[in-house]
C-alpha cells in the first residue's frame, strides 16, 4: 500500500479510505501516483497525495507534482473564454469570424461561438494531413482550421472535438486579448487564483513533471462510428507518451496539455462553485458562470451516451463525478478532472499519471467521486 499524505476534514475520512483503496486494485485500475483536492464554499477539505510520479516507482508524488490532464484542459480554457463573455467582450451568440475574419472561409461565416464551445462546429479534426509536429505550433494549426470546410452542417449535430477545441477556442481568446491562451489564463485566472496549472509550461516546471503512463490498452476512439468522429483522433493520432516529451509540455494545445496538480484543477472550479470568487479574488461574476452552464447540445457521436454539452463544460454523465447529473466541468483521457456543483459549493480536481483504458473517466475516479459527494450530504 502506498505511503498517503496530507490531510482531511473531520468528516471526509471515507475519502481518504477511497483514495488509498485506488493504490490496491489491480492491473491498469491499480494507482502509481496520484492527488486529490476538494473544496467545499471556498474553504479545502480535502487535500491529498500518493505514490510515485514516475512509471518506475523511484520519484515519490509530491503536492505540487504536475501531470498532463488531456482534456481536462478544455474545462478549464472554457472558462477562460467564458470571463470574457462575461465582460462583454464576445457573445456565445456572435459569429465566429466577427472576431476572427478568416474563420469565415469555407463557408463558416454562420458558425457561432456556441457552436465551436458545444462540439457543433464540424471541425473535430484536421482535414489537411497533420502530424502532431503541427499542434506545436499555433499559427500553422489555427489556420488549418480557419481555411477548412465543416465536416457536417455547424448547429446539427454535435462530435467531440479531441484537439481541435482548445485551437478553436483559444484563437478567440487570443483575437480577443493579444495573447495566447496559456498566456492569457497565467494572467487572468489561474494565476489571480494560485492554482498551479499550465499551458505551455515553463522548462524551469520539468522536474515537478510527472510521467504518464499508459494503459495496456491505449487505443482512443474504439468503437466509435466511422468516419466523421475517426477524424478526432487519426489525423494525428494522440499517443499516451507525448506528454513526457518537452517539446509537448512546452506548446500551447488547449484542449489537451494542460499540465496541473489536484488544487490546480480544483482551485479554478472552487471559484466557479463559490459564485466566482476565492480567496476573496473574483475571476467572473454568478452571471457569467450562468452562462457558461448553458446547455447547448445533448448528444455526442463520438462520445456516445446521454451527453450534455454547455459551455465547453460538460454536464456529468453518472457516475464519473458522483450521484448528481447537474455536476459539470470536464474529465481528460484516462481519468483526471476537475468539477463543479453549485448547490452544495462543492469543487473536485483529481490527477493521475497511470491512465484507465477508457477514454472519460475510469472506476478510480468515480470511486472517490463518490465518496466526496456521500462526505458532503452526510
Amino acid at each position: 500500500m502506498a505511503d498517503i499524505a496530507g490531510t482531511v476534514a473531520p468528516g471526509f475520512e471515507r475519502v481518504r479510505d477511497a483514495f488509498a483503496a485506488n493504490f490496491a486494485r489491480e492491473g491498469d485500475d491499480r494507482e502509481i501516483g496520484a492527488a486529490l483536492a476538494v473544496y467545499v464554499r471556498g474553504r479545502c477539505v480535502v487535500d491529498l497525495w500518493g505514490g510515485h510520479a514516475d512509471a518506475a516507482e523511484t520519484k515519490p508524488w509530491a503536492r505540487d507534482t504536475l501531470i498532463n490532464v488531456w482534456s481536462a484542459s478544455k474545462g478549464i480554457t472554457s472558462i477562460a473564454l467564458a470571463m470574457l463573455v462575461d465582460q462583454g467582450r464576445i457573445s456565445y451568440d456572435d459569429a465566429v469570424a466577427k472576431h476572427w475574419p478568416e474563420f469565415a472561409a469555407g463557408g463558416k461565416g454562420a458558425v457561432t461561438v456556441g457552436h465551436l464551445v458545444s462540439h457543433q462546429a464540424g471541425l473535430n479534426g484536421f482535414a489537411e494531413p497533420t502530424a502532431l509536429e503541427d499542434l506545436y505550433n499555433w499559427s500553422v494549426a489555427t489556420a488549418r482550421l480557419a481555411a477548412q470546410t465543416p465536416f457536417w452542417t455547424p448547429g446539427t449535430g454535435a462530435s467531440y472535438h479531441a484537439l481541435t477545441h482548445g485551437f478553436l477556442l483559444g484563437e478567440l481568446i487570443h483575437r480577443i486579448t493579444g495573447q495566447l491562451p496559456g498566456d492569457f489564463m497565467r494572467g487572468a485566472l489561474t494565476g489571480p487564483l494560485g492554482a498551479d496549472f499550465h499551458i505551455g509550461l515553463a522548462e524551469g516546471h520539468d522536474w515537478r513533471a510527472g510521467e504518464i503512463v499508459p494503459p495496456s490498452n491505449a487505443t482512443i476512439g474504439s468503437g466509435a462510428p466511422p468516419e466523421i468522429p475517426a477524424r478526432a483522433t487519426k489525423n494525428p493520432q494522440p499517443q499516451p507518451t507525448s506528454p513526457n516529451t518537452r517539446a509537448w509540455r512546452a506548446a500551447q494545445i488547449p484542449a489537451a496539455n494542460g499540465q496541473s496538480s489536484a488544487h490546480g484543477l480544483a482551485r479554478v472550479y472552487a471559484a466557479i462553485a463559490n459564485g466566482g470568487t476565492l480567496d476573496g479574488t473574483q475571476v467572473i461574476s454568478p452571471a457569467g458562470i450562468d452562462k457558461l452552464r448553458e446547455i447547448r447540445f445533448t448528444g455526442d457521436d463520438m462520445l456516445l451516451g446521454p451527453r450534455r454539452w454547455a459551455g465547453g463544460v460538460a454536464y456529468n454523465t453518472l457516475p464519473n463525478w458522483g450521484p448528481d447529473p447537474e455536476t459539470f466541468g470536464h474529465s481528460g483521457w484516462g481519468g483526471a478532472y476537475g468539477c463543479a456543483n453549485l448547490q452544495r459549493g462543492l469543487a473536485i480536481g483529481y490527477v493521475m499519471n497511470r491512465m484507465g483504458s477508457s477514454l472519460v473517466g475510469n472506476p478510480r475516479s468515480a470511486s472517490l467521486g463518490a465518496a466526496v459527494f456521500a462526505a458532503v450530504d452526510r
